[in-house]
């Protein structure tokens, strides 16, 4: 295996800077990672290097120790305090214990002796890279653990609305569009998110969910944007842990004011600084948000920033409530019980064609949310509340078919109160006009 099979697929996105005062130790770097990196960039002394990182960020630093001036420690020592969060390596032909603790206290991830191979080099970038990822990872890991979230679930349905909302996903994933998410708790604004993150070409890439109303106003500011802790290694924010990713800022109503001023830079120049730096450091990061609240309300009544309102309402998505998508309840319904008696490890409560005509006449006031909070109670005590109690349990084709006739004889019933009127009986029935149109076409041909 050559070392670019070896190394490549670790290195491929990877952006790095080399510094050194010697041409050929820089031209030999930029030859060895140059064809395996996607970007590999030479300073020939740390005040160009500063220059290059005042416009530019880079995944991991490369530096010589010695160097004419100052030393390489010197110079990220200063890097840190303006806002350097980039993974370093140094190289040095003196690794003594002085420099070695100096060395940890400015975060350096590597060292690489003088005289070194090319096989040294790439497999302590490899290193570096790798470890800089399962920080990343685990930082994530535990901050959505820690908010009580899986991350887990599908966004389903087969409705009109929801078909509606799927198109709209599916035309914007290519795009780097802000995306708002409006809607009633519970309909499901983060799981639409997630699905235009998947569908994106981010989806390698970490989705981050932020909850806005969740976090005090004191830290909210820090937590996403990360700060610079004088010579300790600065820690980053949200925003550059989801850098090539998604951001998803929910319940957006609930944003203390300074974050709302400060968000509005980012989106408009896409470059952040983390607080306490003296450097802004650019991002690639695609925007997605989410509230229940009437925002133009707010904006009116001078709680949020017109400027941002304006900023983030660019592309709106109102996902419907569950109850003008009832159609969707069987399938939400089915796999919510398979899930919860499968977790659980509790079998035996079964949807028959009573208990899912029950489900798709009430209105869910909470959404999908209420539908599987009910069922994972449901499923604990062995039983359905009264109000969506069935008549036993009915399986294969002849569920299907009472099903259709108990959903027949309901439509025609509310369609004759209604003095044929479709769009107020589709209006009493939670459904779309649509459905009531389909429904009445296929069953005047049965």
């Amino acid at each position: 295996m050559s070392d670019k099979d070896e190394y490549g697929g670790k290195l491929g996105g990877a952006s790095i800077l080399v510094i050194d005062d010697e041409p050929g130790m820089r031209n030999f770097l930029t030859k060895i990672l140059g064809p395996r990196v996607k970007r590999v960039e030479q300073a020939g002394s740390p005040a160009e290097a500063s220059r290059m990182l005042d416009t530019g960020h880079f995944d991991l630093v490369i530096i010589d120790n010695i160097m004419p001036g100052r030393t390489g420690l010197q110079w990220l020592e200063e890097q840190r305090r303006l806002g350097l969060f980039s993974e370093t390596i140094l190289i040095t032909a003196y690794a003594d214990l002085d420099t070695a603790i100096a060395a940890l206290r400015v975060g350096v991830g590597d060292f690489v002796l003088k005289p070194f191979r090319a096989n040294q080099i790439l497999g302590a970038v490899a290193r570096t890279l790798d470890r800089r990822v399962l920080r990343r990872d685990n930082a994530l890991l535990r901050r959505e653990l820690h908010a009580g979230g899986s991350g887990a679930g599908k966004l389903l349905g087969k409705s009109d609305p929801m078909l509606a909302v799927r198109a709209m996903l599916e035309k914007l994933a290519p795009l780097p569009t802000p995306v708002l998410f409006t809607g009633e708790s519970g309909t499901g604004k983060e799981l639409a998110a997630r699905h235009l993150h998947q569908l994106s070409a981010r989806r390698e890439r970490p989705f981050v969910a932020v909850n806005c109303a969740a976090i005090a106003p004191d830290r909210i500011v820090p937590e996403l944007f990360g700060t610079v802790e004088g010579r300790e290694r600065p820690s980053p924010g949200l925003l550059l842990l989801a850098d090539g990713g998604t951001l998803f800022l929910d319940e957006v109503a609930q944003m203390p004011e300074p974050l709302q001023a400060a968000l509005l830079r980012v989106l408009e120049d896409q470059r952040l600084r983390p607080e306490g730096g003296e450097r802004e450091i650019p991002l690639d990061l695609r925007f997605v948000f989410a509230t229940n609240a009437d925002l133009p309300a707010l904006v009116a009544a001078g709680k949020f920033r017109a400027d941002l309102w304006h900023r983030i309402n660019i592309m709106r998505i109102e996902m419907p409530p569950l109850r003008e998508r009832s159609e969707d309840i069987t399938d939400l319904a089915a796999l919510f019980l398979s899930q919860f008696q499968a977790t659980l490890g509790m079998t035996g409560l079964a949807l028959d064609d009573g208990t899912l005509m029950k489900l798709r006449r009430y209105d869910w006031p909470g959404n999908v949310r209420e539908l599987r909070n009910m069922l994972e109670r449901s499923v604990i005590l062995g039983e359905f509340p009264e109000e969506f109690a069935g008549q036993g349990s009915v399986t294969g084709a002849a569920a299907i078919e009472s099903l259709d006739l108990v959903m027949q004889r309901h439509m025609l019933h509310i369609l004759s109160q209604c003095g044929g009127n479709r769009a107020e009986a589709a209006r009493r029935l939670g459904v779309s006009r649509k459905t009531v149109d389909r429904k009445l076409a296929l069953w005047s041909h049965d």
